[in-house]
């Protein structure tokens, strides 16, 4: 509404728009997310802001179900094998009259069903843990009124006002400080979270962009932080390739974020990095400095080092960069 605020938005280059505070662009998807906190593969969508509840409670189910599941699966083998092994429990007391008077079970229970049920103990166990897990994870972040995606660039800000020592202070704006208040922006009883996804109420002190804001600072130091680098081998973007030796396919990342492929003499942005490994964003059109780019890991071992360190082409001076 405000034509000023465009400075402080982001804007994605493939919705042709600019992003709403705690919008973030799904390449899955391939639309911006309101109140993204990450892509879903099981339920082939986003959880953002409209679904954020009900993904939660998704969360707490499955593992209840879960733990269901796997009593019924320990009731079911003890009570089949009671008349077949002698536990010797002396201490437990179960009523198998029924099953002395009609011992044929519904299905018979043999090798292979005992085989069956002790698999899909071990699955729902493994579930109950795994997704419990990520109850917890959603819960803490959701109780401090974050997504995942904002708790990484809270990380990210803090590590930037360490880096430049710049004197800052990065208090996110959308912490109610207080767990309820933070719990009742994302559940409701009427399952309809607060507000429109597009304007949310910010704690004294902060500015309603003050997230975007710092998205924007961080943005503007990760290309000053890049490296530039130059492929000396053609690479075909497969996520575990052979002949770039056995470390990098048994070193391969463990992530959803693309591979992109090299030709000898193309010119790469790196930004992060594993030991094997490097992420950063092929230029296509060197010429514009808004040129496109494809972002993706590649193997660390086709590409060197250019002589310049930066997108800046300023040689390397042993200096840190100060702004």
């Amino acid at each position: 509404e405000k034509s000023q605020d465009c400075m402080y938005l982001q804007y994605c280059k493939v919705c042709q728009s600019y992003k709403a505070p705690r919008s973030h662009h799904c390449r899955k998807c391939n639309r911006c997310v309101m109140k993204m906190d990450h892509h879903c593969p099981w339920i082939n969508n986003c959880c953002g802001y409209q679904n954020h509840a009900s993904f939660t409670l998704f969360l707490l189910l499955a593992p209840l179900g879960c733990i269901h599941a796997s009593f019924i699966f320990v009731m079911t083998m003890y009570t089949q094998l009671y008349n077949r092994i002698s536990f010797g429990w002396s201490s437990v007391k179960i009523d198998m009259s029924a099953a002395k008077r009609d011992p044929r079970p519904v299905i018979p229970f043999g090798l292979s069903a005992f085989a069956a049920s002790l698999f899909a103990l071990g699955l729902a166990l493994g579930t109950t843990i795994a997704v419990g897990m990520l109850f917890i994870i959603q819960m803490k972040v959701i109780l401090t009124n974050k997504t995942s995606i904002e708790s990484w660039i809270e990380e990210k800000a803090k590590d930037r006002i360490q880096y430049y020592q710049t004197g800052e202070t990065f208090i996110f704006p959308y912490d109610m400080g207080s767990k309820w208040k933070n719990f009742k922006q994302v559940f409701t009883w009427s399952g309809i979270p607060e507000g429109d996804g597009l304007d949310w109420p910010v704690r004294d002190g902060c500015h309603q962009y003050s997230l975007t804001i710092e998205q924007l600072k961080q943005k503007a130091d990760k290309r000053v932080r890049s490296v530039r680098y130059r492929a000396v081998e053609d690479y075909s973007g497969v996520c575990c390739p052979v002949t770039k030796g056995v470390k990098t396919f048994f070193t391969t990342p463990c992530t959803e974020e693309p591979r992109i492929a090299l030709s000898k003499g193309d010119l790469i942005l790196a930004t992060r990095g594993l030991k094997h490994w490097m992420y950063g964003e092929k230029i296509l059109d060197s010429a514009a400095d808004g040129g496109i780019r494809e972002r993706g890991w590649f193997p660390r071992k086709c590409v060197e080092k250019c002589q310049y360190d930066s997108e800046t082409d300023q040689p390397v001076d042993g200096e840190k960069k100060n702004r």
